[in-house]
């Protein structure tokens, strides 16, 4: 194995590795103080970016376009192969450097601003799985292994919206959150399907799976309905608010640099696949442009400093769509790099900024010029009233899929239920009654 592939192979299991301890030692029963947790935190990223930063070298110096490690299969069913390869190349390289590099710095502003908190064992191991997923779905060589980083993201991202679990809300919004994510992933899990049963394969070391024109379309629509809904672009944007619910740390790197670019980056790696694709191109961009006016209209109402920043987050997200369904790739590769970095800070600050405001605020005598009106006056004022409506119930998506989607899935949910007790004798269905008997005290003597 070269120095390059041992970098790459050190970048994405090592915050695995560290995770697979930890939580074996706490099973164990060793529960590691907070200062030594957040050095272990740091040296293991701080070490991962030298890796990369080897890797990087290595691939300027030498001129190749990729590093491939090859473990083989994980397992084999017939025709089907399960392959265990990493790449990393001029796309994933760079989505590499930022999780990384971001990871580190969240864990080095957690120590201080979890110090204390109940769960800063689970914040931290959560953090270094969620670096494992990530760093795994950015370089896997196939959309096999890169489906399996993605389902850890996923599972990571609802747990830490669930992090203050003593309360009731932050665990019913990350089971919402959890159902969207399952509901849209099934477009990942069926896309890879579709490429292994049509070409073969899903790997795409040395290009993508040769498909025709239908196939492209049909594989395309699947693998935008797992990125859109991975990245809260309408008609999933209802669950975003909700995921506020996490410590600020988690949403500053979910929902302000990482997760949410998951699915751009899902994207642009079958951008190939969708050049060959004007209808999944168009749609794209549609999608891209309707996600960046609801969060512009639906974040100018928001009432809090997170849920504004991830509508902005998302509003972003929503011009990447369309850079990348316009085949802009290396625009969108750098604008993706340049929004999570300004996010991240911008979540990691809210609360100091607030803070300033408020200084600010009252060393003026409490008179602060109102800004963005510009965009207000455009419309009259009946039709003011109305945007101010619609979007102080977020643009009423959640109501839209409660009503069209899944309530209809549960009626019918209901009916099967009735209908798997038909033809059952009523006494199979009632629950056995069992005759207990007590036995009398024995009589003392005497009586």
């Amino acid at each position: 194995m070269s120095i390059s592939q041992a970098a790459l192979v050190f970048v994405v299991l090592a915050p695995g590795v560290v995770f697979g301890v930890l939580a074996l030692l706490w099973v164990l029963g060793w529960v590691p103080s907070e200062r030594v947790l957040s050095r272990i935190t740091g040296l293991t990223f701080s070490a991962c970016v030298l890796a990369l930063a080897v890797l990087a070298w290595k691939l300027a110096s030498t001129g190749a376009t990729s590093v491939v490690v090859t473990f083989g299969n994980w397992f084999a069913v017939h025709d089907y192969r399960f392959p265990l390869e990493l790449m990393a190349d001029r796309l994933s390289t760079p989505f590499l450097a930022m999780t990384v590099v971001l990871s580190g710095l969240i864990g080095q502003f957690s120590a201080t601003y979890l110090h204390r908190e109940r769960g800063f064992l689970r914040f931290f191991l959560l953090l270094h799985l969620f670096a494992f997923g990530s760093t795994l779905a950015f370089a896997a060589g196939s959309f096999d292994l890169l489906a399996g980083g993605w389902e850890i993201v996923g599972i990571t991202s609802v747990l830490l919206i669930a992090f203050f679990q003593l309360r009731s809300a932050p665990v019913e919004n990350g089971l919402r959150v959890f159902a969207v994510y399952r509901a849209c992933d099934i477009g990942l899990i069926v896309g890879v399907f579709a490429m292994h049963h049509w070409a073969g394969t899903a790997s795409f070391d040395g290009g993508l799976p040769k498909l025709t024109g239908a196939q492209s379309v049909i594989v395309c629509l699947l693998l935008l309905l797992a990125a859109s809904g991975k990245a809260a672009q309408v008609p999933f944007s209802g669950w975003l608010p909700r995921a506020m619910e996490g410590p600020t740390p988690s949403s500053a790197i979910f929902y302000g640099a990482i997760s949410i670019h998951a699915g751009a980056y899902l994207l642009l790696r079958a951008q190939p696949l969708l050049a060959q694709s004007g209808l999944a191109s168009a749609l794209v961009i549609l999608i891209g442009v309707a996600t960046a006016i609801h969060g512009t209209i639906v974040g100018r109402a928001s009432a809090d400093a997170k849920t504004s920043l991830a509508y902005a987050s998302l509003t972003q997200v929503g011009v990447v769509f369309v850079e990348i369904g316009l085949g802009w790739t290396s625009i969108a590769v750098v604008h993706v790099l340049g929004h999570a970095m300004v996010r991240t800070m911008q979540f990691l600050r809210a609360p100091s900024m607030l803070h300033d405001y408020h200084q600010m605020h009252s060393a003026i005598g409490g008179e602060i010029a109102p800004t963005g009106r510009h965009l207000e006056d455009l419309f009259p004022e009946r039709a003011q009233l109305w945007i101010y409506r619609w979007a102080f119930d977020r643009g009423h998506l959640d109501t839209i899929l409660d009503r069209w989607i899944i309530d209809p899935l549960m009626q019918v949910s209901r009916v099967f239920a009735k209908l798997d007790h038909i033809g059952i004798p009523r006494s199979m269905n009632r629950p056995r009654e069992v005759e207990i008997s007590i036995p009398r005290p024995a009589r003392q003597g005497g009586d």
